[in-house]
């Protein structure tokens, strides 16, 4: 379905970019009915962007502001929704616990007073959960190793989401109600006429028309948009690593939750994690862990994607040895994926620049996919109807003017 005449779309609406949002956004413009084209310039799950690695957090009381809440909370129920439709187990609700010194100022996610925010929401939206001292962690959760003055906040309806089956359940059901997907198709430009038509060119040569573009491409965004959006849009580098444990059962989701853990008092302390789920395809001594940085600025095309030993190591020295009992240093896997942030830590959804009709969906600033689902609604329902909805608050310019969501 090609077409290179502006004044006749062959579309109504194309995606550019079918990770978290985009997978989100395409299947929900296809439940409404649109003629919807999705393409992008890999294979979908794959392993280059945001959106890959078995698992990703989910947690509805959302320290990082009440914007985030009503989002987390439809996208447990879009999940299960999927679960229905396709038949794949997509969200383990195997809780989430969140550990911090009582006193801890330091920021997650460019917010402060993280887990005091936490505990906040959960009792503003009432969110079941329950406060934990050190004490009560360590008998329930002998694999954490404390110190004895932190605070934790357990959510026993939170937990984690299988990513690529996410993309891929979305995509599925896309397809099945009429969606058109394009992979390994890389998209160039996107390019509008005097009277509002959409061309979106590709590398080989296709152009495809449409009365709106949705981009949605990730930390390929900078090299889409327009110079405001690049100037808010840094790509950081971040790593994943599954160490072996010495006894699998003692990490099951039964006995084991997935967590964050701020066990400093700077940014770097902080290590987040995930149960061992034996015959989902992951490793069945393989403990998934991780941090986050911001120092590796990355370019989406040319980011280093091998960890090396004296990563892996420090890894384990700073944030593993001293927190947790059972876990080895031998490393059996690891994995890298890319971070598009703002200098705020929250999303930015926004027309793109110079082009009214098209939206730009971005930043997830490494805290999106436990949202994404219904992000992907919410834009649908902007595409569809004009109405920002939940989408407030996200536009770009709060950034311009130094304001915070």
């Amino acid at each position: 379905m090609n077409s290179t005449s502006y004044d006749t779309p062959t579309f109504d609406t194309i995606v550019v970019g079918l990770g978290a949002a985009g997978a989100a956004t395409l299947y929900q413009l296809a439940k409404r009915g649109q003629r919807v084209l999705g393409i992008d310039r890999f294979s979908p799950p794959h392993p280059h962007g945001s959106s890959h690695g078995d698992t990703r957090l989910t947690r509805c009381a959302t320290g990082e502001g009440d914007v985030y809440v009503p989002l987390a909370l439809r996208s447990h129920d879009i999940w299960r929704e999927l679960e229905a439709a396709t038949g794949e187990e997509l969200l383990v609700q195997s809780g989430v616990l969140i550990l911090a010194h009582a006193d801890n100022h330091s920021l997650h996610h460019g917010k402060p007073h993280f887990l005091q925010q936490t505990l906040a929401i959960a009792e503003k939206y009432a969110i079941p959960h329950e406060v934990m001292d050190a004490a009560a962690v360590e008998a329930r959760f002998p694999q954490f190793r404390l110190k004895g003055d932190e605070q934790a906040y357990h959510e026993p309806g939170a937990g984690l989401l299988h990513v690529e089956r996410c993309i891929a359940a979305q995509l599925a059901e896309a397809q099945r109600l009429g969606a058109e997907i394009r992979r390994e198709t890389e998209v160039v430009a996107v390019e509008r006429d005097g009277a509002g038509a959409a061309r979106v060119r590709t590398a080989g040569g296709e152009a495809f028309a449409a009365a709106q573009v949705v981009v949605a491409a990730g930390a390929w965004i900078p090299g889409l948009v327009g110079a405001t959006y690049r100037r808010h849009l840094t790509v950081y580098r971040q790593a994943m690593h599954w160490y072996e444990v010495e006894q699998p059962a003692l990490f099951a989701p039964e006995v084991f939750p997935t967590f964050i853990w701020m066990h400093g008092h700077v940014q770097e302390d902080y290590v987040y994690g995930f149960p061992i789920r034996p015959g989902t395809g992951a490793l069945p001594n393989g403990l998934k862990i991780g941090t986050e940085h911001y120092r590796d600025i990355a370019d989406p095309d040319a980011v280093r994607t091998e960890v090396g030993e004296a990563e892996t190591a420090e890894m384990f020295a700073r944030h593993i040895a001293p927190n947790f009992r059972g876990i080895t240093p031998r490393v059996l896997r690891s994995a890298t994926c890319l971070y598009t942030v703002t200098e705020d830590g929250d999303f930015l959804i926004d027309r793109a620049e110079g082009h009214d009709n098209d939206l730009v969906v971005s930043a997830c600033s490494g805290h999106g996919f436990k949202i994404s689902a219904a992000l992907g609604e919410a834009v649908a329902e902007r595409v569809v109807s004009g109405d920002e909805g939940r989408l407030a608050g996200f536009a770009v310019g709060r950034l311009v003017s130094g304001s915070v969501v």
